[in-house]
């Protein structure tokens, strides 16, 4: 059972069949059916504390989390890691939201105190 308090933040699939749900104190990525149904659990050491969620226009899941920040790009059925973006590397620190922009073919992070960072992606 999924009480309300746990969710942090959460996404709809572009079919509207899938809904994705994150617990910033859980560590994981949770994917349910319309009717609530629980369809997968994803756990990834590299996911702790996750504080970001985006569902791309093609149904892949991005999400971020704080200890170690982080962002990985998971399967539209929210059970395996397809990436990870490069992190301490590339500049993130302390993600917060996470967005893809078909536009400009690009992943935008938040990050704490009004860091953003832009990823290209092809």
């Amino acid at each position: 059972m999924l009480l309300c308090f746990a969710v942090w933040k959460c996404a709809v699939s572009p079919t509207g069949d899938r809904l994705y749900i994150i617990s910033f104190r859980k560590d994981k990525l949770l994917t349910l059916a319309r009717d609530g149904t629980l369809l997968a659990t994803f756990t990834d050491p590299a996911l702790r504390h996750p504080s970001g969620l985006h569902v791309t226009p093609a149904g892949q899941v991005l999400v971020c989390g704080w200890g170690p920040p982080t962002v990985l790009q998971v399967g539209w059925e929210g059970k395996s890691k397809l990436t990870t973006l490069p992190t301490w590397g590339g500049g993130v620190r302390g993600p917060e939201s996470v967005c893809y922009s078909s536009t400009t073919s690009s992943i935008i992070v938040g990050q704490w105190r009004d860091n953003i960072l832009v990823f290209r992606v092809e």
